[in-house]
């Protein structure tokens, strides 16, 4: 399938050149659909990963001019026995563990380094859980508003009569095809929209689909996430870089400004386009491990950082647990809760032990059967080996 998707490609690169395509398109799309036809091929997936700011439209989210917010080092420990194993088989290209807000372990693998701004792909979602979680404490929107009433271009729409509360638990019963490996699924349409420079609000808004009423069904949906900006941008009359950067990446005090992936028409790519660093991926994720709380300030209020990392959806029988855009596994224990996204993403986070792992990846084998268990398997070994270790 992805040779085949790879050869569709290349003959639409040069159906447009032969047509004199290139005069209509602008370069920088046809630069776009050539990266997007490259993306995850195996000899350059680790690189890509690495600069997707510099590939796609982007916008700098602003850090502020204060240094960065403090992380400091603890006891190093050993990995478990098997971990090299894994890291190599997972394509591992960053791994780093806090105990008690302390880096006890921190590496990089092929070639990459901890100032990358690594793509977190789904993880993006989890940020903008929180981010919600302040806005609506704020007063700026409700969990049960409608989207429309926020976002009106969203009332023709399957998206109509979705609340704020239904597209964070992804219950929308929004019809929408995640295959990755097929070239004409929802999700690789969308995919096409953002690197050719379309309007995601556009494509969204174009949903009319669906598989039931809200807030019934559960079923993993990632526009979802860029109705929810929708919503977010509508009620605060601010674009999602800015409300990052002002609720978020100052308070947190992260150490390099974030990228954020953009469509056309400079709107972010909110259900997978954030680009950070792995240290602050950890700055985030030990915010959330202490219930919103960063350095004496209650970043996100409490109650939302302990509602979003606790099953809020009807996920079948055996399932991973979803909250509020963030995951549980399916045997969770007291605390235990994981941000996610493709090719090996990772921020889990275990309270009862005081232990973050961020792992960030290039993973092409990431859907196989079994990987994902195997992955939080390695993740609660870590924790156990870290967790006696006491902060020097």
């Amino acid at each position: 399938m992805r040779r085949w998707t790879k050869r569709l490609l290349a003959m639409v690169l040069a159906s447009l050149l032969l047509a004199g395509g290139a005069a209509a398109w602008k370069h920088e799309q046809l630069i776009r659909l050539a990266a997007v036809n490259t993306l995850f091929d195996a000899d350059r997936i680790v690189a890509n990963f690495s600069a997707m700011e510099t590939m796609f439209g982007s916008v700098a989210l602003d850090r502020g001019r204060g240094p960065p917010s403090a992380l400091p080092e603890g006891q190093r420990i050993a990995l478990p026995v098997g971990a090299e194993a894994w890291a190599a088989a997972r394509q591992v290209t960053s791994l780093l563990v806090l105990h008690d807000g302390r880096i006890v372990f921190e590496d990089y693998y092929h070639g990459t380094g901890p100032e990358d701004l690594r793509i977190a792909w789904s993880v993006s979602k989890s940020w903008l859980s929180a981010l919600t979680g302040i806005l609506i404490a704020e007063g700026a929107l409700a969990l049960d508003d409608p989207l429309e009433r926020h976002a009106p271009a969203l009332a023709g729409s399957a998206y109509a009569g979705v609340t704020v509360r239904d597209v964070l638990t992804m219950t929308s019963g929004v019809r929408f095809d995640e295959d990755y490996l097929d070239f004409w699924s929802d999700v690789n349409r969308m995919g096409r929209v953002l690197a050719l420079g379309g309007s995601m609000d556009e494509f969204v808004a174009g949903l009319t689909e669906r598989t039931g009423p809200p807030g019934r069904t559960w079923a993993y949906v990632s526009t979802d996430s860029h109705a929810l900006a929708m919503a977010l941008r509508g009620a605060t009359g601010r674009s999602l870089p800015e409300l990052m950067s002002d609720r978020l990446v100052r308070p947190l005090g992260l150490a390099r400004a974030p990228g954020y992936l953009t469509d056309g028409h400079g709107v972010a790519f909110a259900l997978g386009g954030l680009c950070l660093t792995t240290r602050d991926q950890a700055r985030f994720a030990q915010m959330m491990l202490q219930e919103g709380r960063w350095q004496g300030r209650q970043i996100v209020p409490r109650d939302w950082a302990r509602a979003a990392t606790a099953p809020q959806a009807p996920v079948p029988d055996g399932a991973k647990g979803y909250g509020l855009q963030w995951w549980l596994p399916a045997d969770a224990q007291d605390g235990e809760f994981l941000a996610e996204g493709v090719y090996g993403q990772y921020l889990y986070v275990d309270r009862a032990r005081g232990v973050v792992v961020v792992m960030t990846a290039a993973d092409r084998g990431f859907r196989g059967t079994g990987v994902d268990a195997g992955n939080i398997a390695m993740f609660r070994q870590i924790a156990t080996a870290a967790q006696p270790i006491s902060a020097p």
